[in-house]
């Protein structure tokens, strides 16, 4: 490719760019629509996103000219600056909403306007899940509080009002002593689809290839096999055959083979725990199946009135769709004071819908996103959960959305206080998030400045897809042994 054929593959992609603008003109013009340049640049990347460039960012790179490679939060005006180095005096019809500078200052500056101050900026937020044992250890909240957790995370499918109260005056009084802020982010329990017994059994035996039954009742079938049921109602009706069902965050994996209005009938196809056992009050997965739930439950709105009182920031799990952000916005409405909302993405419908799920939470706020990578793991397959964080992350920065990376973060670390190899490197690719949320387990303080560690040595050679030359000990000291 010479500079004019390149020059018209840059026209092509901007064509692209403006032609999704102009779709959406509606909604970039009206007076309602907040946050509109970062909804800009955010159509701009989805624009991006629709053309393979692959081929084309090789013949960038070997022209040594940007493969927009890190253009995420200024896709527009990386155009722009690529079109005059090839043609010196190139003057755009239409500025570029934002630049690179000003792509990472919106981005900060919204992670700041939910996540408070931070001693190391150089590092992302540290959010630790709390409960009530805490209470009866008052000094580790200082010390977690002094090593670096910035949020506390209540979970409200846990403990009670009463309880969170609690937490939250200690976590403020300790914050408050020790001269630094902590936020309360506190996570909505959203729809609980989980296993239970119709009498007082506590666990049953399913080995692989054997078949058990999921029925809306305990008179719904009579057989020989274990007759499990669901705290969903109706569940008969949404999963089809042929579909997967998952138990236990995906440990246990079985498959529908027959169904009527009263039961499924499933087929156990790999059991991975080592008892073989399903317990009462295992989380239940249909990655195929297309649920009528709501995500913002009669206890989710319950709980509302003391979020809006006493949270900065509200986790709002399982949802899918436009529709499901705006029914919490119109919960919210009534409340003086409003918590920024998270979005937890742990769907396949809410990663195929991000995009969409952005532009209508900043429409008209502030929000961020969390990958919950328990959930989203077992629906979307655990080959694909690399890919699909990833790709999270991209359309996050190019909205200047802030992002929490959540579930099983030095998981190994936490519970016996050993790390393994795995979760290193996985604690490192965390780096590219705005926030790490850590749950509970018997070395958090070990887990934290595991964790700052490892964050600060992989901030030094990257931020988000782009990768800093640092000097290197190994360049350094480089020499060649003489013979």
């Amino acid at each position: 490719m010479n500079s004019k054929e390149i020059f018209d593959e840059l026209n092509e992609i901007s064509r692209q760019i403006v032609e999704l603008e102009n779709e959406h003109h509606k909604l970039l013009e009206s007076p309602e629509t907040k946050n509109k340049v970062s909804i800009t640049n955010l159509l701009n990347y989805i624009a991006l996103r629709r053309i393979d460039i692959r081929a084309f960012q090789d013949t960038l790179h070997a022209h040594g000219l940007s493969s927009f490679a890190g253009s995420e939060s200024h896709v527009a005006s990386q155009l722009v600056q690529v079109k005059k180095r090839l043609m010196p005096g190139y003057t755009p019809g239409k500025e570029p909403v934002c630049d690179f500078i000003e792509g990472r200052k919106r981005l900060e500056s919204n992670a700041q306007t939910l996540f408070g101050n931070r001693a190391n900026q150089k590092i992302p937020y540290l959010m630790v899940t709390c409960d009530a044992a805490f209470l009866d250890q008052p000094e580790k909240m200082r010390n977690l509080l002094e090593n670096g957790m910035n949020i506390i995370r209540i979970n409200c499918a846990h403990d009670n009002p009463k309880i969170w109260k609690k937490l939250i005056e200690l976590a403020k009084t300790q914050a408050q002593e020790a001269q630094t802020s902590c936020k309360i982010y506190m996570d909505l329990a959203g729809p609980k689809i989980r296993t239970e017994f119709f009498d007082d059994t506590k666990s049953v035996v399913i080995q692989e290839d054997e078949v058990f039954y999921i029925a809306e009742s305990a008179h719904a079938i009579q057989s020989e096999h274990v007759v499990l049921g669901c705290t969903l109602p109706g569940i008969t009706h949404s999963v089809q055959v042929g579909e997967r069902v998952m138990i236990d965050d995906g440990a246990q994996k079985s498959i529908v083979v027959e169904k009527n209005d009263n039961y499924l009938k499933l087929l156990m196809l790999r059991n991975s725990k080592k008892s073989k056992k399903i317990k009462a009050e295992k989380g239940l997965n249909f990655p195929d199946s297309i649920l009528e739930v709501p995500s913002l439950t009669d206890y989710d709105l319950e709980c509302l009135d003391f979020i809006s009182e006493h949270a900065d920031i509200v986790g709002y799990s399982f949802v899918n769709s436009a529709h499901d952000i705006r029914v919490l916005q119109n919960a919210l409405k009534k409340y003086d004071k409003k918590p920024y909302i998270i979005l937890k993405i742990e769907t396949p419908a809410s990663v195929a819908n991000l995009p969409s799920l952005l532009i209508e939470g900043m429409r008209k706020e502030l929000i961020g996103v969390m990958i919950a990578r328990g959930d989203l793991a077992v629906e979307i397959g655990f080959a694909r959960m690399s890919e699909v964080q990833d790709e999270i992350l991209w359309f996050c920065e190019a909205a200047h959305v802030p992002v929490i990376w959540a579930t099983q973060v030095l998981e190994n670390l936490h519970k016996t206080g050993i790390a393994t190899r795995a979760e290193m490197t996985d604690a490192a690719h965390a780096v590219a998030a705005e926030c790490v949320m850590i749950n509970k387990g018997d070395f958090t303080e070990k887990v934290l400045q595991t964790l700052k560690d490892v964050l600060q040595r992989t901030r030094d050679h990257r931020f988000k897809k782009r990768y800093y030359l640092r000097p290197l000990n190994i360049a350094h000291n480089f020499t060649i042994e003489k013979e």
